[in-house]
């Protein structure tokens, strides 16, 4: 993953709970980096550890610690950092998540080494959709709920978000219902 996302977590724990909380997760993760520089590539282990280590610093699930930095990385890195690309999105919750995939080919564009998961939009409905989301990843699957339960509220809508399936049940990807 690009430093960006390790340096959202930062933010989004520094924030929260203070430079001394970063630094034991830091010190619990095992992790020696002092600066994640947002456009260098870095081990997907890297942000694994950081976030299995704010769960156990925290004391919470991973799957909150998880849920929590989706829903950050809608509402403030995406919003302060890619604000236009967002923009670009659609006017609409309904618009924006049908146009995933599009979404997706525009942040390649701002990080051309980036492997992206791949999304795509079908049983569209005027009050839900399913987000299919195909992942080299494993594990991130509250990640995604916390991204999408974040565009609810950017779109200030409140959703419901249900998994249909999962890699976790054997399934080939998750499958996310996100109803409005």
């Amino acid at each position: 993953m690009y430093g960006i996302v390790n340096k959202s977590m930062e933010e989004l724990v520094t924030g929260r709970f203070g430079q001394s909380t970063w630094a034991s997760i830091l010190e619990r993760s095992g992790c020696d980096i002092d600066f994640f520089l947002s456009n260098e590539p870095y081990d997907d282990a890297v942000t694994l550890k950081l976030a299995a280590a704010a769960a156990e610093v925290l004391e919470l699930s991973l799957d909150d610690v998880l849920h929590t930095f989706g829903e950050y990385w809608i509402l403030t890195t995406c919003r302060e950092k890619y604000g236009g690309l967002l923009e670009t999105g659609g006017t609409t919750l309904q618009g924006f998540l049908a146009h995933l995939p599009v979404f997706h080919t525009r942040v390649m564009m701002v990080y051309p080494g980036i492997t992206p998961p791949i999304f795509k939009a079908d049983n569209i409905t005027d009050t839900s959709i399913d987000i299919h989301y195909h992942s080299n990843r494993q594990g991130l699957q509250e990640f995604v709920r916390g991204i999408l339960s974040g565009l609810g509220k950017l779109y200030q809508i409140p959703v419901q978000i249900s998994l249909l399936q999962s890699r976790d049940a054997g399934d080939s990807h998750e499958i996310f219902r996100v109803s409005w």
